[in-house]
Protein backbone atom coordinates (compact mmCIF):
# COMPACT_ATOMS: atom_id res chain seq x y z
CA UNK A 1 0.00 0.00 0.00
CA UNK A 2 1.39 3.41 -1.01
CA UNK A 3 0.23 6.98 -0.42
CA UNK A 4 0.03 9.34 -3.40
CA UNK A 5 -1.13 12.92 -3.84
CA UNK A 6 -2.45 14.94 -6.75
CA UNK A 7 -2.58 18.74 -7.01
CA UNK A 8 -3.90 20.81 -9.90
CA UNK A 9 -4.63 24.42 -10.82
CA UNK A 10 -6.30 25.52 -14.04
CA UNK A 11 -4.20 28.49 -15.16
CA UNK A 12 -0.62 29.69 -15.06
CA UNK A 13 -1.56 32.51 -12.68
CA UNK A 14 -2.73 30.16 -9.92
CA UNK A 15 -0.44 28.61 -7.32
CA UNK A 16 0.07 24.95 -6.43
CA UNK A 17 1.98 25.43 -3.18
CA UNK A 18 -1.08 25.50 -0.88
CA UNK A 19 -2.38 22.19 -2.21
CA UNK A 20 1.07 20.59 -2.07
CA UNK A 21 1.48 21.79 1.53
CA UNK A 22 -1.87 20.20 2.46
CA UNK A 23 -0.86 16.91 0.85
CA UNK A 24 2.46 16.84 2.73
CA UNK A 25 0.73 17.58 6.04
CA UNK A 26 -1.48 14.57 5.35
CA UNK A 27 1.48 12.25 5.05
CA UNK A 28 2.21 12.24 1.31
CA UNK A 29 5.92 12.22 0.50
CA UNK A 30 7.09 14.89 -1.98
CA UNK A 31 8.26 12.24 -4.48
CA UNK A 32 4.72 10.80 -4.55
CA UNK A 33 2.99 14.10 -5.27
CA UNK A 34 1.94 14.63 -8.88
CA UNK A 35 1.06 18.21 -9.76
CA UNK A 36 0.31 20.28 -12.85
CA UNK A 37 -1.28 23.41 -14.26
CA UNK A 38 -4.04 22.06 -16.46
CA UNK A 39 -7.75 22.57 -16.98
CA UNK A 40 -10.12 20.21 -15.16
CA UNK A 41 -12.28 19.88 -18.27
CA UNK A 42 -9.87 17.33 -19.73
CA UNK A 43 -8.73 13.97 -18.38
CA UNK A 44 -5.72 13.64 -20.67
CA UNK A 45 -3.63 15.66 -18.23
CA UNK A 46 0.00 14.50 -18.47
CA UNK A 47 0.76 14.22 -14.73
CA UNK A 48 -2.64 12.78 -13.93
CA UNK A 49 -2.14 10.08 -16.57
CA UNK A 50 1.27 9.25 -15.07
CA UNK A 51 -0.35 8.96 -11.65
CA UNK A 52 -3.04 6.59 -12.92
CA UNK A 53 -0.35 4.22 -14.20
CA UNK A 54 1.32 3.87 -10.79
CA UNK A 55 -1.83 3.48 -8.69
CA UNK A 56 -2.60 -0.12 -7.66
CA UNK A 57 -4.91 -2.09 -5.38
CA UNK A 58 -5.03 -0.68 -1.81
CA UNK A 59 -3.04 2.44 -2.74
CA UNK A 60 -4.40 5.72 -1.35
CA UNK A 61 -4.85 8.85 -3.45
CA UNK A 62 -5.09 12.12 -1.53
CA UNK A 63 -6.45 15.37 -3.02
CA UNK A 64 -7.04 18.74 -1.36
CA UNK A 65 -10.54 19.05 -2.80
CA UNK A 66 -12.80 16.90 -4.96
CA UNK A 67 -12.73 19.43 -7.82
CA UNK A 68 -9.00 18.83 -8.26
CA UNK A 69 -9.93 15.54 -9.94
CA UNK A 70 -12.40 17.14 -12.35
CA UNK A 71 -14.40 20.33 -12.90
CA UNK A 72 -17.58 19.11 -11.20
CA UNK A 73 -18.89 16.36 -8.95
CA UNK A 74 -20.33 14.27 -11.78
CA UNK A 75 -17.04 14.11 -13.69
CA UNK A 76 -15.07 13.56 -10.47
CA UNK A 77 -17.32 10.58 -9.73
CA UNK A 78 -16.46 9.07 -13.10
CA UNK A 79 -12.78 9.28 -12.15
CA UNK A 80 -13.48 7.87 -8.68
CA UNK A 81 -15.47 4.98 -10.17
CA UNK A 82 -12.50 3.93 -12.32
CA UNK A 83 -10.13 4.23 -9.36
CA UNK A 84 -12.43 2.16 -7.15
CA UNK A 85 -12.44 -0.54 -9.83
CA UNK A 86 -8.65 -0.73 -9.37
CA UNK A 87 -9.06 -0.95 -5.59
CA UNK A 88 -7.68 2.55 -4.99
CA UNK A 89 -8.87 4.48 -1.92
CA UNK A 90 -9.57 8.18 -2.44
CA UNK A 91 -9.15 10.64 0.42
CA UNK A 92 -10.34 14.24 0.13
CA UNK A 93 -8.98 16.75 2.66
CA UNK A 94 -11.62 19.50 2.34
CA UNK A 95 -14.28 18.54 3.22
CA UNK A 96 -12.77 15.45 4.78
CA UNK A 97 -14.11 12.28 3.19
CA UNK A 98 -12.91 8.84 2.15
CA UNK A 99 -14.25 6.85 -0.80
CA UNK A 100 -13.39 3.16 -0.89
CA UNK A 101 -15.03 -0.22 -1.50
CA UNK A 102 -16.11 -0.78 2.10
CA UNK A 103 -19.59 0.05 3.43
CA UNK A 104 -18.66 3.57 4.53
CA UNK A 105 -17.00 4.28 1.21
CA UNK A 106 -20.04 3.07 -0.74
CA UNK A 107 -22.32 5.30 1.34
CA UNK A 108 -20.06 8.27 0.63
CA UNK A 109 -20.02 7.47 -3.09
CA UNK A 110 -23.82 7.28 -3.26
CA UNK A 111 -24.05 10.56 -1.33
CA UNK A 112 -21.80 12.21 -3.92
CA UNK A 113 -24.02 10.82 -6.67
CA UNK A 114 -26.97 12.63 -5.12
CA UNK A 115 -24.92 15.83 -4.82
CA UNK A 116 -24.02 15.55 -8.52
CA UNK A 117 -27.70 15.21 -9.45
CA UNK A 118 -28.59 18.25 -7.35
CA UNK A 119 -25.75 20.25 -8.96
CA UNK A 120 -27.02 19.33 -12.42
CA UNK A 121 -30.61 20.31 -11.58
CA UNK A 122 -29.46 23.63 -10.08
CA UNK A 123 -27.40 24.46 -13.17
CA UNK A 124 -30.36 23.71 -15.44
CA UNK A 125 -32.71 25.79 -13.29
CA UNK A 126 -30.30 28.76 -13.14
CA UNK A 127 -29.83 28.61 -16.91
CA UNK A 128 -33.58 28.53 -17.56
CA UNK A 129 -34.23 31.30 -15.03
CA UNK A 130 -31.59 33.47 -16.70
CA UNK A 131 -33.15 32.90 -20.10
CA UNK A 132 -36.63 33.73 -18.80
CA UNK A 133 -35.37 36.97 -17.24
CA UNK A 134 -33.46 37.96 -20.37
CA UNK A 135 -36.45 37.29 -22.62
CA UNK A 136 -38.67 39.40 -20.37
CA UNK A 137 -36.30 42.36 -19.94
CA UNK A 138 -34.02 42.47 -22.98
CA UNK A 139 -35.71 43.14 -26.35
CA UNK A 140 -32.45 42.26 -28.13
CA UNK A 141 -32.06 38.89 -26.41
CA UNK A 142 -31.23 35.97 -28.67
CA UNK A 143 -30.65 32.42 -27.49
CA UNK A 144 -27.30 30.87 -28.31
CA UNK A 145 -23.73 30.66 -27.09
CA UNK A 146 -22.31 33.95 -25.85
CA UNK A 147 -19.30 35.23 -27.75
CA UNK A 148 -15.88 34.95 -26.13
CA UNK A 149 -15.39 38.67 -26.71
CA UNK A 150 -18.63 39.61 -24.95
CA UNK A 151 -17.73 41.48 -21.75
CA UNK A 152 -20.82 39.90 -20.11
CA UNK A 153 -19.58 36.38 -20.78
CA UNK A 154 -18.76 34.78 -17.37
CA UNK A 155 -15.58 33.33 -18.90
CA UNK A 156 -14.53 36.59 -20.60
CA UNK A 157 -11.50 37.16 -18.34
CA UNK A 158 -10.29 33.63 -19.03
CA UNK A 159 -10.57 34.06 -22.81
CA UNK A 160 -8.93 37.48 -22.66
CA UNK A 161 -6.06 36.08 -20.58
CA UNK A 162 -5.49 33.44 -23.28
CA UNK A 163 -5.48 36.19 -25.91
CA UNK A 164 -2.94 38.27 -24.00
CA UNK A 165 -0.62 35.28 -23.54
CA UNK A 166 -0.94 34.37 -27.24
CA UNK A 167 0.42 37.81 -28.16
CA UNK A 168 3.63 37.08 -26.25
CA UNK A 169 4.06 33.34 -26.83
CA UNK A 170 3.53 30.72 -29.49
CA UNK A 171 0.15 29.02 -29.85
CA UNK A 172 1.65 25.76 -28.56
CA UNK A 173 3.16 27.31 -25.41
CA UNK A 174 -0.05 29.19 -24.67
CA UNK A 175 -2.08 26.03 -25.22
CA UNK A 176 0.13 24.09 -22.81
CA UNK A 177 -0.28 26.75 -20.11
CA UNK A 178 -4.06 26.80 -20.31
CA UNK A 179 -4.60 23.12 -21.07
CA UNK A 180 -6.29 23.68 -24.40
CA UNK A 181 -5.42 22.94 -28.03
CA UNK A 182 -3.22 25.22 -30.17
CA UNK A 183 -6.13 25.48 -32.61
CA UNK A 184 -8.34 26.81 -29.81
CA UNK A 185 -5.68 29.43 -28.99
CA UNK A 186 -5.52 30.54 -32.62
CA UNK A 187 -9.32 30.70 -32.87
CA UNK A 188 -9.50 32.75 -29.66
CA UNK A 189 -6.80 35.13 -30.92
CA UNK A 190 -8.56 35.63 -34.25
CA UNK A 191 -11.88 36.41 -32.55
CA UNK A 192 -10.36 39.04 -30.26
CA UNK A 193 -8.40 40.65 -33.09
CA UNK A 194 -11.58 40.91 -35.15
CA UNK A 195 -13.44 42.30 -32.14
CA UNK A 196 -10.83 44.99 -31.43
CA UNK A 197 -10.65 45.92 -35.11
CA UNK A 198 -14.42 46.43 -35.19
CA UNK A 199 -14.17 48.71 -32.15
CA UNK A 200 -11.37 50.69 -33.77
CA UNK A 201 -13.23 50.99 -37.08
CA UNK A 202 -16.34 52.39 -35.44
CA UNK A 203 -14.49 55.12 -33.54
CA UNK A 204 -17.77 56.28 -32.08
CA UNK A 205 -16.06 57.64 -28.99
CA UNK A 206 -12.47 58.89 -29.21
CA UNK A 207 -12.19 58.80 -25.41
CA UNK A 208 -13.43 55.24 -25.14
CA UNK A 209 -12.11 53.26 -22.20
CA UNK A 210 -9.56 50.65 -23.23
CA UNK A 211 -10.40 46.97 -22.92
CA UNK A 212 -7.86 46.56 -20.09
CA UNK A 213 -9.96 48.82 -17.87
CA UNK A 214 -12.74 46.23 -17.89
CA UNK A 215 -10.67 43.43 -16.41
CA UNK A 216 -8.92 45.16 -13.50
Amino acid sequence: MALYGYARVSTAGQKLKDQISMLRKNGVRPKNIYHEKFTGTRLDRPEFQKLLKVLHDNDILVVAKLDRLARNTREALNVIHDLKQKGVIIKVIQPRMTVSNDIGGKIMYNTLLMVADIERDMIVERTQAGKRYAKAHDPNYREGRMKRTDINNPKYKHYYAIYRESLKKSAKKTADEFGISARNVQLNKAQFRKHFKEIEDKKENPNQTTIDDFIK
